[in-house]
């Protein structure tokens, strides 16, 4: 029978998406169904996504840097004491890596995944983040 130090650690936990196009809040959802211990809630704009992030204190944040209020940068900036306190924000964009994506890096967000969306990428850094191990960076693209 094998030793509990044997098998992985299962990650789980809350999981808050913010994002306003639903066929991507539908596909990762159903992505992150394959992790049995995670939960997603969602919010589809930025000020209802600081709100979620702030009264149901999720182990993790997916963030869009394009939503109908304000932008992932203002998200980060609002979010910057619970950033400070633990909280993981990746960003999940479909931009290449520009100076916001920088700025939110460098104001504490945990990594930057670029949509389309990599499903084993997106699994495996949820999977990191909810364990509390470090960010594997994706590398800008190559030009």
């Amino acid at each position: 029978m094998p030793d509990s130090e044997d098998r992985p650690a299962q990650a789980a936990g809350t999981v808050l998406y913010i994002e306003d196009q639903v066929a991507n809040v539908v596909l990762v959802e159903g992505l992150l169904a394959e992790l049995p211990g995670v939960t997603v809630i969602t919010a589809g704009t930025g000020a209802q996504g600081v709100q979620l992030a702030r009264s149901e204190r999720p182990a993790l944040v997916l963030l869009d840097m394009h939503l109908p209020d304000f932008g992932g940068l203002e998200v980060i900036r609002a979010l910057s004491l619970e950033i400070s306190l633990g909280l993981k924000v990746a960003l999940l964009t479909g931009d290449a890596f520009t100076m916001d994506v920088a700025k939110a890096m460098s104001l504490g967000a945990y990594d930057y995944w670029a949509k389309p969306i990599d499903p084993q990428r997106l699994i495996e850094g949820v999977r990191r983040a909810l364990l509390g191990k470090p960010a594997r960076p994706q590398a800008p693209p190559r030009r």
